[in-house]
């Protein structure tokens, strides 16, 4: 079913994405270290990827200090930049898509996702939604829910282009992307 996991090393996000400037890719990817960190997990921990995707991938992230754990005590403002960090790696290692832009409130999802090698393409010209859930520790029956919740919160801009919806449990840890 899966091959040899890829490596995703979290610290990554510090060198940015087309919407993703370098500081907010590395407070993303202190998130992620406190979510994984706070459950229990050693470096190299496995998520997997199921849904549209079946992958796996081993997590690497930079060591967690008391710092880093007062600063980030809010759980579920943590888990949701946490999930972030990872969809964004996550679809872009199955995709040929990356995240170019915020989306504004009131759409009902998260980013824009766009090709990317996408030079002089025509802006929003064969784009995707993209709306991002996590759970600090839920089972396979609450992952579905919010996948059903998140594809339900997308249709103000359902219509023109598709939408991935990417849940991100972190006990297990796993992912779940569904595509709408």
């Amino acid at each position: 079913m899966f091959g040899e996991p890829i490596e995703l090393v979290l610290t990554d996000l510090s060198q940015g994405l087309p919407a993703i400037t370098p500081a907010l890719g590395a407070v993303l990817a202190e998130a992620c270290a406190v979510c994984l960190d706070e459950q229990g997990h050693c470096q190299g921990v496995e998520i997997i990827v199921s849904g549209e995707f079946s992958a796996k991938f081993k997590l690497r992230w930079q060591t967690v200090t008391s710092q880093m754990l007062r600063c980030w005590n809010d759980e579920e403002f943590t888990t949701e930049q946490a999930a972030y960090g990872i969809a964004f790696l996550i679809i872009r290692q199955l995709t040929n898509l990356t995240v170019i832009e915020r989306s504004s409130k009131g759409t009902g999802f998260d980013y824009w996702l766009g090709t990317i090698d996408a030079e002089g393409e025509t802006p929003f010209q064969n784009k995707v939604r993209l709306e991002v859930s996590g759970i600090r520790k839920g089972d396979s029956t609450r992952v579905k829910a919010r996948v059903k919740q998140k594809k339900e919160q997308t249709k103000p801009s359902d219509g023109k282009y598709p939408a991935y919806i990417i849940v991100v449990e972190f006990s297990t840890p796993l992912s779940f992307v569904a595509e709408k």
